[in-house]
């Protein structure tokens, strides 16, 4: 399976709840911070959801 990593480059002050939960699901607590997942429709559904506070590639 695909791998990808997620990054964090914008805050979650001002962003709704869900939006907040979705990066703790990600595993996301700081802006920089990058984490490894496999490219499953779940993962790549959540990225969806907060594209504007994440940059994705390819791993």
């Amino acid at each position: 399976m695909a791998k990808i990593k997620v990054t964090k480059v914008r805050s979650a002050i001002n962003r709704s709840k869900n939006q907040k939960l979705i990066l703790k699901a990600l595993g996301l607590k700081k802006i920089g911070q990058v984490v490894e997942h496999n490219a499953t429709p779940n993962i790549l559904g959540m990225v969806k959801k907060v594209e504007h506070l994440v940059s994705v590639e390819e791993a």
